[in-house]
């Protein structure tokens, strides 16, 4: 017979002294997430379709900041989802809390990029038609430079020595 699932206590209901890492499955220890900078360009975009191309990695957005997500593992995660080094983590893990961690509610961002197509689509939206090589410039306006007035013009004969 199987055993009914234990339900996992919200943070409301930990009593004191007690860890919600005693009661996760090492969400924050499963991906890392870098700021990267907020695209612009075609070229900008076309870099994170790069990154999304690879698997495992997503582009999220939050609080008008752009960051890379890479979904992979920490080596020293063991299988009670606990960590292997712990007295001896990195200043990253000794400096993360679990104030604002994502244990009783699941991600939420501005926007999501999980596909390469995705941010393309995107682009289009945001960014000005791209020019294809060889293609003239379309609707630009005609500038035409006025000469500088001669001398002569002037009135004059010209400069003098």
């Amino acid at each position: 017979m199987a055993r009914p699932k234990k339900r996992k206590p919200s943070r409301a209901e930990l009593k004191a002294g007690e860890c919600l890492c005693d009661h996760c499955t090492g969400k924050c220890c499963r991906y890392f997430s870098l700021p990267i900078d907020n695209p612009t360009t075609w070229n900008d975009f076309d870099s994170i379709r790069w990154y999304l191309a690879h698997g495992r990695t997503m582009i999220y957005v939050e609080k008008r900041q752009w960051y890379l997500l890479v979904l992979t593992g920490c080596n020293y995660l063991t299988k009670d989802n606990r960590c292997g080094i712990y007295l001896n983590r990195p200043k990253i893990c000794r400096d993360y809390t679990t104030d604002y961690c994502e244990y009783d509610n699941d991600w939420s961002f501005e926007k999501l990029f999980e596909t390469p197509e995705q941010i393309w689509e995107y682009a289009e939206a945001v960014l000005p038609p791209r020019r294809k090589h060889g293609q003239p410039f379309m609707n630009l306006p005609v500038v035409t430079i006025a000469q500088s007035p001669r001398a002569e013009d002037l009135g004059g004969d010209g400069p003098t020595l």
